[in-house]
């Protein structure tokens, strides 16, 4: 199909456009700007909106396999080019593991079949995430895995660690990682300080991450690996990573959206949806990392969606499961973001598309002719509030807000995959 999107307002972070133009799409590809003789089978009126490069969320958790019951593949795909992402990231802690390569391939064909979002798989780092053997990655990566990951479980053994940096380098597999000591962490359910101890809760000290950091980058100054950080939480981190990308080590890194208007306050009465991990620190440490999002010291910002069973919130805070749903929010939590600290529009966007990009060693998402077609179509002034989700998972500590960005449509290779 021949596809127009036209009087819309083209932002491309990665080539620095910013026009009104018509943008003609075939076989899921851009073909051309403003062609007269271009015929369509289909145009989209774009006035007042603006057309980017379809956003890469670093984290998404498709539930499948092993709890469908909080999520299935459908339900959060869906969720995502309702937010306008055309492509999701999904860590490996499923049940089974991502670790061996026909669960991958399973993955990639439920995908496929779903038609909707581009799904890239991360591998397991050690097999079952257990921190003992190391996986099969060249299988894995044949099978269509895009790095390697613990997921949310920490890998407790330095050794093990020094191996799998080790081996990664040798064959070009990217490494992603969450900052976080497991010693000093463990139990922890809340960011350790003032306010963790007066509701009582056990908590989780910056050196939890901090420490994590000083060891990666200790072993990368002698391995020096492509490592992905995922989800910092703390402006001691920010710190650490911003002094780490000045010697030249290999790393990227990464928020979550949570992490960037939330804080350990908004804990308030034990709230079970503001439960994370890594949890809500201080807002000296949100508004680090807002800093550091805008300077480029993160590259790129993240759902970090996890659908949870509501019967899983409603349990007391330092048992209930840590997450929510924020794919189809991530989008207005970054122009939020970037309305609230004065950040232009194209460098929000380039956190939701050519900086997540560089975290998977890719080219950035460009407007142009020739390229891929995964597109977003939304308005910047238009508010919505946020209400029943179209993910599986309704857990959102955002419920009931104003956020900007109305989606209007999506399109992945070409096909319009969501209408707003």
């Amino acid at each position: 199909m021949n596809l127009t999107i036209q009087n819309a307002r083209l932002i491309c972070p990665a080539s620095g456009l910013d026009a009104v133009q018509n943008v003609h799409i075939s076989n899921g590809k851009m073909v051309g700007f403003n062609d007269e003789t271009f015929q369509a089978n289909r145009v989209i009126d774009g006035t007042g909106c603006v057309l980017a490069p379809g956003l890469i969320d670093l984290s998404v958790r498709l539930r499948e396999p092993g709890h469908e019951y909080k999520g299935s593949l459908e339900h959060e795909l869906l969720a995502a080019v309702a937010g306008g992402v055309t492509t999701v990231v999904c860590p490996p802690d499923t049940d089974p593991v991502l670790d061996e390569p026909g669960l991958v391939e399973m993955i990639k064909r439920r995908a496929a079949s779903v038609a909707l979002a581009q799904v890239l798989p991360l591998g397991a780092l050690t097999v079952g995430l257990q921190g003992e053997s190391l996986t099969e990655m060249a299988e894995l990566t044949e099978a269509g895995c895009v790095a390697f990951s613990q997921g949310s479980v920490p890998l407790e053994a330095t050794p093990v660690l020094i191996r799998a940096l080790a081996y990664a380098r040798s064959f070009g597999y990217p490494v992603w990682l969450r900052a976080n000591d497991a010693k000093l962490s463990k139990g922890g359910v809340a960011a350790s300080g003032a306010y963790a101890t007066r509701m009582g809760l056990a908590g989780v000290p910056v050196a939890a991450e901090s420490i994590a950091l000083l060891t990666l980058f200790e072993l990368l100054r002698s391995s020096p690996t492509p490592v992905h950080i995922q989800c910092v939480s703390s402006a001691r981190g920010v710190e650490l990573i911003r002094a780490a990308k000045a010697e030249g080590l290999p790393i990227t890194c990464d928020v979550s959206a949570y992490h960037l208007h939330l804080c350990d306050t908004d804990i308030g009465f034990f709230n079970a949806h503001m439960r994370f991990e890594p949890p809500l620190r201080s807002s000296r440490d949100r508004d680090a990392l807002r800093a550091a999002l805008a300077d480029g010291t993160i590259d790129a910002v993240c759902s970090d969606h996890t659908p949870v069973d509501a019967d899983d919130k409603l349990l007391p805070f330092a048992e209930a499961a840590p997450g929510a749903s924020g794919v189809e929010l991530l989008l207005g939590l970054a122009l939020q973001w970037a309305q609230q600290d004065k950040v232009p529009l194209a460098t929000a966007l380039a956190r939701l598309s050519s900086g997540p990009a560089l975290a998977l060693r890719r080219g950035a998402p460009r407007l142009a002719v020739g390229a891929e077609a995964d597109l977003v179509l939304f308005k910047p002034d238009a508010w919505q509030r946020v209400g029943v989700l179209k993910s599986q998972g309704q857990n959102t500590p955002f419920a009931g807000m104003e956020l900007p960005g109305a989606v209007v449509a999506t399109v992945v290779g070409g096909r319009v995959v969501f209408e707003g």
